[in-house]
């Protein structure tokens, strides 16, 4: 749960509109890939702390394997991996019947507009761009 309160001292016009803002997240089954394991482990810890269940995959084979195997409602998928890049892990994805409700999200360092068609193309549900900011990351979940 996230708390959004007023500050203490406001403009008596801002009071008016003010409010107290709670937003929960709905727990979710995550699957993180990133050939970074840093960066992979970091985001699992981040989503850990928003109470969601999180794997982290460090390659291409591995993300397709857990994704078979966990069924995630969401993936969260580099594009620059070393063995088979982003692209043809969603192709591979978007193949498996069990796998058609799972959201698949880029996250990626790439942010040119052709990778972003590229993206939309190959079956993607969004795409977002490295590094995620934490609000970023909130609406990511809640979509």
């Amino acid at each position: 749960v996230c708390t959004v309160a007023r500050p203490v001292a406001m403009a008596p016009e801002a009071q008016a509109t003010a409010r107290t803002v709670v937003v929960a997240l709905r727990p979710r089954s995550i699957l993180v890939v990133d050939d970074n394991i840093d960066s992979g482990e970091m985001l699992v810890a981040i989503l850990a702390g928003l109470e969601q269940l999180a794997v982290h995959a460090a390659d291409g084979r591995a993300a397709v394997r857990l994704a078979r195997e966990l069924r995630p409602e969401i993936i969260l998928l580099d594009l620059g991996l070393p063995d088979i890049d982003g692209f043809e892990v969603a192709r591979l994805l978007r193949l498996e019947p069990n796998l058609a409700g799972t959201r698949i999200v880029a996250l990626t360092g790439y942010a040119r507009d052709e990778d972003r068609e590229k993206a939309r193309a190959m079956g993607f549900d969004g795409y977002a761009v490295k590094p995620l900011a934490f609000d970023e990351l909130r609406a990511l979940l809640s979509a």
